[in-house]
């Protein structure tokens, strides 16, 4: 009887055994999937957390080896999309409602982590030689430190995956355990069977408002003047010159209000403020002066009639509501409808991401009226 109930016992520990994981075999797994992946596609949400507000986007990653990435965010409050592409040519970061594209001079992404991107999880769970696994009845969940270096608030994530392994969440924590990144993935396949067509840059134009503001202009703006009287009804409707037979359009946009910063270093003071008029509208100026100097340049963004690539230097930098470009000592985004441009040779890196994430709060609108 003895001999059975320890057969029994054997067999219900070796059972046991097989059904549950221990770290080694969940990374194996991971990382088996990722690295025999020839191209994925991930969709889900991305949350952005600042404290007070909780930014939502949705997220389409795609990824052909070697290097090609395209990630399409959708700000789920304001609509505004904007698509980081990786491919032969470059890095860039598009946003169609503007028609214009930003040339980064990056390694992105291989100098970060990225919760939207499963190579860099695979890393970050390779580099981090105390990494840690959690099992409940429903997931499998490692934990492990991150690198980013442009925020240093992030400490570590956990990566949740389901008993068969598939990924579903990656959150991302500050050293108070507060989730300040969360990512939510709705759908993974990892044999999506892309080509080298789907990273294209010229895809991404936005053809539909391209036409919409070239169609536009031709029939309000663009007209040909062919006397006196239409020269002149068209300057005074539209703010137009004429040279000759051709009309062309003076854009005079009005910013309707200056955005202030909710955050400034401190013993740092507004010390002036100046709008000046330029040929496409209002700019405004902000200057800070004190122990940290430096200067927010903000005024309307415009779309460009013909899609046009910006060369830019530094990284993509993700803020709360827009991708912007991050360098040694500038910061440039829009958000709104607004274009924003902070420089400084005082502020840490930190400091700028500080100032820049804190614009917008309604708060620290003044109108200029």
């Amino acid at each position: 009887m003895r001999k059975y109930f320890v057969l029994f016992m054997f067999m219900l520990l070796f059972i046991t055994g097989c059904g549950e994981k221990n770290l080694e075999d969940v990374v194996s797994d991971f990382t088996k999937s990722v690295e025999n992946s020839k191209s994925y596609k991930l969709n889900g949400t991305m949350e952005i957390s600042n404290g007070e507000e909780i930014f939502t986007y949705s997220i389409d990653t795609y990824f052909l080896k070697d290097d090609y990435y395209k990630v399409v965010l959708v700000n789920q409050t304001n609509n505004h999309e904007q698509v980081i592409l990786k491919n032969a040519d470059g890095l860039y970061v598009v946003t169609p409602s503007l028609n214009k594209s930003f040339k980064y001079d990056s390694v992105w992404p291989e100098n970060s982590s990225q919760a939207y991107l499963l190579q860099n999880l695979v890393n970050d769970i390779k580099n981090d030689p105390e990494a840690t696994l959690e099992t409940t009845d429903n997931n499998y969940i490692i934990r492990s430190t991150v690198n980013y270096p442009n925020n240093e608030e992030l400490e570590y994530q956990k990566i949740y995956f389901d008993k068969d392994m598939n990924i579903t969440r990656v959150e991302v924590f500050n050293a108070e355990d507060v989730v300040k990144i969360k990512v939510n993935f709705k759908s993974v396949d990892l044999k999506a069977k892309l080509s080298e067509d789907d990273f294209v840059l010229d895809d991404l134009i936005d053809t539909e408002n391209n036409n919409t503001n070239t169609d536009a202009n031709n029939s309000d703006s663009n007209s040909e003047c062919t006397d006196e009287t239409c020269k002149e009804e068209n300057n005074a409707d539209n703010n137009q010159t004429c040279e000759g037979d051709n009309c062309e359009t003076q854009t005079n946009a009005t910013l309707d209000s200056i955005i202030y910063p909710l955050y400034i270093p401190s013993d740092t003071y507004l010390s002036s403020s100046e709008t000046v008029t330029t040929d496409t509208g209002d700019r405004v100026i902000l200057t800070f002066s004190g122990e940290k100097n430096f200067v927010i340049v903000e005024e309307l963004a415009s779309a460009s009639n013909e899609f046009e690539v910006i060369p830019v230097f530094g990284d993509p930098l993700m803020l709360n509501e827009s991708i912007g470009a991050l360098s040694s000592n500038s910061i440039s985004w829009h958000v709104d409808n607004i274009s924003y441009y902070l420089v400084s040779s005082d502020l840490t890196t930190n400091e700028m991401i500080s100032v820049a994430a804190s614009l917008g709060n309604s708060s620290t609108v003044m109108s200029t009226k």
